[in-house]
């Protein structure tokens, strides 16, 4: 499939549970366009090197702004002064996410959220820990946005916005080969991450669902992913993770008869011990999906010595 689409696909590895992230790079007339880039580390900066020896890269398109697919753009725009294109939304969060101001607010949230100090300084520091991973920034004067078409490879493909993993991730989507560039949006194996990060849309997965219901009515032949491999009937796919997080919300209304704070929420949802990226993670799934209840009216939040308690409509 990739082959007759004109994409090579590179894959990065992370350290992290999630090991690797899949970028692509495909050649046109005056060159080549780079489509997400990885962390900004040196097992990155080695296959880019590699990669682009030799070649005139012209445009770097990032997805979103999450660090395995924006944290090398910059660096590797510096390299080859390309282009990088960028939705609006995920441009100004990259250019917040890991600064000092966001970084001071999220003690406050965490302690609202009832997380104990000493996980609530590890999970700020690992926030903080990103810097050197996305950094430096690129000079994004290109912006994605929805209904456009961009060529890449042989094709040029639709720019649709999905939000749900990052407020203003998009996808790309080819109506002659009914095939999508499916990025974090919709994977083969895991259910993409829907977190609120404490900035942006306060209800990510209901943009998240609402996303999924406008990618199925495409009934996408084909679907290649960051993370994982291609695979065929995204409609299929959408379905069973409509099904889990419909699942998820269940029995979240159940926890919720007894109040609970979001970290004794999370401590139920996910009761494996969990290491400190993976926590952090766990945190923002676990608000995403108690704020989608309660702004949807089923259950409310309370504040109680400055921590956040929720519970079911009694």
């Amino acid at each position: 499939m990739l082959d007759k689409l004109g994409i090579k696909r590179i894959t990065l590895a992370l350290p992290f549970r999630l090991n690797h992230v899949h970028c692509f790079i495909a050649e046109e007339a005056d060159g080549y366009k780079i489509l997400d880039t990885g962390l900004h580390n040196a097992a990155a900066e080695k296959i880019w090197e590699k990669e682009i020896e030799g070649k005139q890269i012209t445009d770097i398109i990032v997805s979103h702004y999450h660090p395995d697919h924006f944290g090398y753009a910059g660096k590797l725009q510096e390299r080859t002064n390309a282009r990088v294109w960028m939705s609006e939304i995920d441009l100004q969060a990259a250019l917040q996410a890991w600064e000092q101001p966001f970084l001071e607010k999220l003690w406050e949230n965490y302690y609202r959220a009832g997380i104990p100090e000493e996980i609530s300084k590890a999970l700020t520091q690992n926030t903080a820990a990103f810097a050197p991973l996305v950094t430096p920034y690129p000079n994004v004067e290109n912006i994605l946005k929805e209904g456009e078409t961009i060529q890449f490879g042989k094709y040029a493909y639709e720019i649709i916005h999905t939000p749900g993993h990052s407020d203003g991730l998009v996808t790309f989507y080819n109506q002659e080969n009914n095939v999508l560039l499916s990025t974090d949006h919709v994977l083969p194996r895991i259910t993409p991450n829907i977190s609120y990060w404490f900035h942006g849309d306060p209800n990510p997965l209901e943009n998240y669902l609402n996303s999924l219901e406008k990618i199925k009515k495409l009934d996408i032949e084909w679907a290649i992913p960051s993370h994982g491999d291609p695979f065929p009937n995204a409609s299929k796919r959408i379905q069973e993770i409509e099904a889990h997080h419909k699942e998820r919300l269940s029995s979240l209304k159940e926890m919720l008869k007894t109040g609970l704070t979001v970290y004794e929420t999370m401590e139920k949802l996910f009761p494996k011990k969990l290491a400190v990226h993976d926590t952090r993670f766990a945190v923002g799934e676990t608000v995403a999906h108690l704020e989608y209840l309660r702004l949807a009216g089923e259950c409310e939040r309370e504040l109680a010595d400055g921590v956040y308690i929720y519970h079911v409509r009694s």
